[in-house]
């Protein structure tokens, strides 16, 4: 149904994988703990298992918490490679993460000396 869970203002990507079989309470302290963050804040958490077909998606709204989850029958999303715990996400790579597709390709420049 649109509408009913509001955009956050934040997004969040856990850059470590984490494991599926947590639940709501589990990933709460991985935010909380790990990630020295608030999950009252109105920041949405992303994370990813090892395989890479599987998110899990920890958002505030107000009331609770919402638990979601999201499982790739083929393929698997692309996650940053970077130092850091976490990742910030626009909202336009948000809706390609969540469409499947890599929206580090989209952005990437053509190479100087390729013609068609």
């Amino acid at each position: 149904m649109p509408g009913l869970i509001e955009s956050p203002a934040q997004i969040w990507m856990a850059v470590a994988t984490v494991d599926m079989r947590r639940g709501l309470d589990g990933l709460s302290a991985v935010v909380q703990q790990s990630l020295g963050h608030s999950l009252c804040a109105g920041s949405a958490f992303i994370f990813r298992n090892r395989a890479g077909n599987r998110l899990r998606l920890l958002l505030w709204d107000g009331n609770g918490v919402w638990l979601c989850q999201r499982r790739l029958h083929q393929g698997s999303f692309v996650w940053p490679k970077v130092d850091d715990k976490l990742f910030a996400l626009s909202q336009a790579q948000w809706q390609w993460l969540i469409a499947g597709v890599d929206g580090q390709r989209l952005s990437a420049r053509p190479r100087v000396d390729w013609h068609v």
